[in-house]
């Protein structure tokens, strides 16, 4: 069998906000935006890397979603508990120091951890929590 992920999907709050923050700080390229005001459905992805891509969608928009669990997700995402997403680089420390360098921001400094990997995290502007592992 021949799987690979193609999409991972994040929520926003703010499409200007996440938009501004995946292009300008993360460098990735906009394939797509659709819809308008806070109904947007933005697609980005790294540079290069045409077949890997990242939903950033309005959270709860699906119809069959009741209200409560709208507010819960919209808790959620305000507490940062929400959404999360693993990335990998070559250089851990530079692109920290970039990233740190855009405003983002930073939950953890680059860390080796116990369990086998170097990695630093931050949040983007909808709470999303973002990993960054070193590839070693």
């Amino acid at each position: 069998m021949d799987i690979t992920l193609h999409t991972s999907v994040l929520p926003h709050d703010d499409p200007d906000a996440s938009l501004a923050f995946y292009r300008d700080t993360l460098g990735f390229e906009v394939r797509s935006d659709v819809g308008s005001g806070t109904m947007r459905w933005i697609t980005v992805g790294p540079a290069g890397r045409p077949d890997t891509s990242l939903l950033l969608a309005p959270p709860a928009a699906d119809p069959g979603i009741t209200e409560d669990e709208r507010r819960t997700v919209v808790e959620m995402m305000a507490k940062g508990t929400y959404g999360w997403i693993l990335l990998a680089t070559e250089d851990l420390d530079a692109t920290f120091e970039k990233l740190q360098a855009g405003d983002a921001d930073v939950i953890q400094e680059p860390t080796e951890q116990p369990y086998g990997v170097r990695d630093c995290a931050f949040r983007d502007p909808a709470g999303n929590q973002i990993r960054i592992q070193e590839l070693r």
